[in-house]
């Protein structure tokens, strides 16, 4: 008889499932989709009711249900209170998910507890004619969708007229999460004010500096931050190029965080759960400003969190869902730094060649910890890619171990430089 517990994953894919395979507390567990992760990715339409569906299903053929998690945004991220609360597990309240999720509703919770630590804000209708003037900020500034991932439809505003033919791409796309995502405040029963917002985008006025993400997670009373990650930008541009962990950040700078990341968490409410929190560190300023919280792990970091700590911080999302106080990491790993590349390209075009086997082969010899994945198939159109970010398409994701950033650096030009990339560019530019 199989007594082991009955684990759902909204968003479950092969690389994330390898590491959860690895916890120490696999052996009393068992994976399983609630959502497999094609079914949430790359579609063209997200049905939210034909997804918690399709999850109850499962949990019916599979005899019952232990625990739900998810390390993906939206519709992961608020797929899994939703399951949790229906088959009574462990797991924070819809609201204080939600909370994080909807920016503007976040930004409205954090004014509350850290105003000086927050950028200006404003939401506004992508349909409103006169949506420019209502928005009273200088130019330059933000704007991004109430609900998005991997910063879609997010652009820079330096003019009325930019604004006017970002709006026309806007317009288009917007309902794509908008819509699933307003379902889901109506079914649901969120607060009046909110949920009949005609608004669908927000403004944001502009903040600098290092950025870094906090992790941490919320379990009973306590609020308890275990990591913080470098976000490396590309040069002269917004797409990250790199996460690097531990972060550089003075240890001083990296307690100002985790105490605005507390008082942020305990004021939205969320409870039970890990979360990841986006922040600039503005040294000309010595100021700390706070960009989004995203309840959950962020996968991005997990391989990265493998390589220092030799567990991957699934184990904190694991133990939350199976309502245990989370152990705290040890620097078990290979390796003192970790980092997690983007190999970019930033025109559009055709894909008519990638890495074979052979040469990714020949790479894991050379270096045993490197784990790449690939983003784009031969023939593929790079504007066909889903929820890239405004400015760029992400090739691939690599993941390096080193003693040192300049080890990492290092290993990750000589993997690139033996990674074969062939696309025909539209502007006949050649980047890679």
């Amino acid at each position: 008889m199989n007594n082991k517990k009955k684990i759902f994953v909204v968003g479950l894919d092969e690389f994330n499932l390898a590491k959860l395979q690895r916890l120490p507390e696999a052996e009393e567990c068992d994976f399983y989709p609630a959502v497999k992760f094609s079914e949430m990715r790359d579609v063209k339409e997200l049905s939210i009711s034909g997804l918690l569906e399709r999850a109850d299903e499962r949990i019916k053929e599979a005899g019952g249900i232990d625990a739900v998690v998810s390390y993906f945004d939206f519709p992961g991220t608020v797929l899994v209170p939703i399951i949790a609360a229906k088959y009574n597990l462990p797991g924070s309240p819809l609201e204080g998910v939600l909370k994080c999720e909807h920016k503007f509703w976040s930004r409205l919770e954090q004014q509350k507890v850290i105003p000086r630590n927050i950028p200006q804000f404003k939401a506004f209708d992508p349909f409103d004619e006169e949506a420019y003037e209502k928005i009273d900020f200088i130019t330059p500034y933000w704007i991004k969708p109430i609900k998005s991932y991997r910063s879609y439809l997010a652009y820079m505003i330096n003019s009325q007229m930019q604004f006017r033919e970002y709006m026309e791409e806007v317009q288009q796309h917007i309902d794509f999460m908008s819509e699933p995502f307003n379902y889901i405040f109506k079914e649901f029963g969120m607060p009046r004010e909110i949920t009949e917002m005609n608004e669908t985008m927000i403004a944001e006025t502009p903040i600098h500096g290092h950025q870094c993400t906090v992790e941490g997670y919320a379990f009973e009373e306590d609020v308890i931050v275990y990591g913080i990650v470098d976000s490396v930008r590309e040069e002269d541009r917004s797409s990250f190029s790199r996460y690097e962990y531990p972060s550089n950040l003075p240890q001083e700078i990296q307690f100002r965080m985790a105490d605005l990341s507390r008082r942020a968490i305990s004021q939205i409410g969320l409870m039970n759960s890990a979360f990841n929190i986006e922040f600039f560190y503005d040294a000309t300023a010595n100021q700390v400003y706070l960009l989004e919280i995203n309840p959950r792990i962020s996968q991005a970091h997990t391989d990265i969190f493998e390589k220092v700590h030799g567990i991957s911080h699934h184990h904190i999302m694991l133990n939350l869902a199976l309502n245990r106080r989370p152990k705290a990491l040890d620097y078990n790993g290979e390796f003192r730094k970790g980092a997690h590349f983007m190999l970019r390209t930033f025109e559009p075009g055709v894909v008519r060649e990638i890495p074979s086997g052979e040469e990714i082969g020949a790479l894991k010899k050379k270096y045993p910890d490197l784990a790449i994945k690939i983003n784009v198939k031969s023939g593929m159109k790079l504007d066909d890619m889903r929820g890239q970010d405004s400015y760029s398409y992400e090739l691939a994701n690599i993941f390096l171990g080193g003693k040192n950033q300049e080890e990492l650096l290092e290993k990750y030009n000589d993997v690139v430089e033996n990674l074969t990339f062939h696309i025909d560019y539209v502007e006949e530019e050649m980047l890679y």
